[in-house]
Parts: C-alpha cells; structure tokens; sequence
C-alpha cells in the first residue's frame, strides 16, 4: 500500500484506481473501522504506517464524506 501526500492523490488512488466509490455509506463503514483501535485491520494500518497517517486517512474520509 503506499502513502499519500495529499487529497487529490488519496481521492484518485482510491476512486480511479481502486475503483471505489466515495458513496456517504462507504466513508461512514471506513472511518467507523479505522476509528476503532481494536480492529484488526486498524492495528495492522497503525503497525505500517503510524497513528498520525491513520489520522490523516480518516480526515481524508471525512472530507469525502462531505462532499
């Protein structure tokens, strides 16, 4: 998995070449997950790339969800 510098790169990688969509129900299940310290997969995301990325992922959430 690699990291992102910004929204724009995030948004694309997720969306354009994930193939995701960004739906309000889709953010909602993925910040809810990574939120939730006790997850498996949010350990393992913390594990690989830090507490202050996750935070900055789950921003990027949000900010998709707002939009």
């Amino acid at each position: 998995m690699n990291t992102f510098n910004n929204y724009q790169e995030w948004h694309y990688a997720i969306t354009k070449v994930g193939g995701f969509e960004l739906t309000k129900e889709y953010c909602e299940q993925r910040i809810a997950e990574l939120e939730d310290e006790n997850n498996t997969h949010t350990k393992a995301f913390i594990a690989a790339y830090g507490v202050a990325y996750l935070t900055q992922v789950i921003d990027w959430f949000k900010l998709a969800h707002a939009a």
